[in-house]
């Protein structure tokens, strides 16, 4: 079975990543995770490129997370865990500390770790039929500091709180008026739209940007000890609920979460 692709794209100014596994509506494999640094390396070392867009490959999906289909091999184990925590990672911060203005462009389905690869972009538009959600309670694993650190910084921690405990879909609407996305619009204009966005922001000055992009990350950082938290990761990731969130999403049941 293919485990996708990110395809890299060139218009102009405008580079582009497509998430481009259709066939699991554009979820995330360890292979994409992997390019995803290498495609921004790239970008980042051309002048030419001034403005980069992420977007899913159609219109089912942006991603609907990181491929499950993976985690018995990729997260089953606290060393593989680990090693696959730090592809996501790396990927993420590829896209949230390129120099250059990053783009999402967001039409389905963008759930788990596809909504943290939209989140580590600077801005984020929507068709009106996406869907969004962090799925992590559902699933028992543990969720990073990092990702938590993306949420809180976009909506606020009252909304951050309702996204992480519920793990609920929140519709393009609902999305908006959070804070979770920059704009919601029908889906036939997204593309013209956010194309139009990236060719502004190209023609704009990059110094300024990459001077603004730094400071609001720099403003947004969190200060705060974590150690704790990684500890309460730590055993999520470790429990029987975890491997019994795996099984249950795997044979498409509800899970029985026992605190262990």
């Amino acid at each position: 079975m293919s485990r996708g692709q990110v395809r890299v794209e060139r218009e102009g100014p405008i580079g582009r990543l497509v998430l481009d596994n259709p066939e699991r509506r554009n979820a995330l494999s360890a292979d994409m995770w992997r390019a995803i640094p290498i495609a921004m390396r790239d970008f980042d070392a051309d002048p030419a490129i001034r403005c980069v867009v992420v977007r899913g490959e159609g219109t089912v999906a942006f991603a609907a997370g990181a491929d499950i289909s993976e985690f018995e091999s990729q997260r089953s184990s606290e060393d593989a865990v680990r090693a696959y925590e730090q592809l996501l990672n790396d990927a993420h911060h590829a896209l949230e500390h390129s120099p250059k203005p990053v783009i999402a462009l967001i039409h389905g389905f963008c759930i788990g770790g596809g909504l943290a690869t939209a989140l580590s972009c600077d801005l984020r538009y929507a068709s009106d039929v996406s869907q969004f959600a962090v799925p992590a309670a559902r699933l028992g694993l543990g969720y990073g500091v990092p990702g938590h650190a993306r949420i809180v910084a976009t909506v606020g921690h009252a909304a951050a709180r309702e996204i992480m405990y519920t793990a609920r879909r929140y519709s393009a609407a609902e999305a908006a008026a959070i804070g979770l996305v920059s704009r919601v619009m029908p889906a036939a204009e997204l593309d013209a739209y956010v194309h139009e966005m990236a060719m502004t922001i190209a023609a704009n000055a990059p110094l300024t940007q990459a001077a603004s992009k730094t400071i609001i990350d720099a403003l947004i950082a969190p200060q705060g000890d974590f150690a704790t938290g990684r500890a309460a990761i730590a055993r999520c990731m470790a429990s029987e609920d975890y491997q019994e969130g795996r099984k249950a999403f795997m044979e498409k049941r509800r899970p029985q979460f026992r605190g262990r």
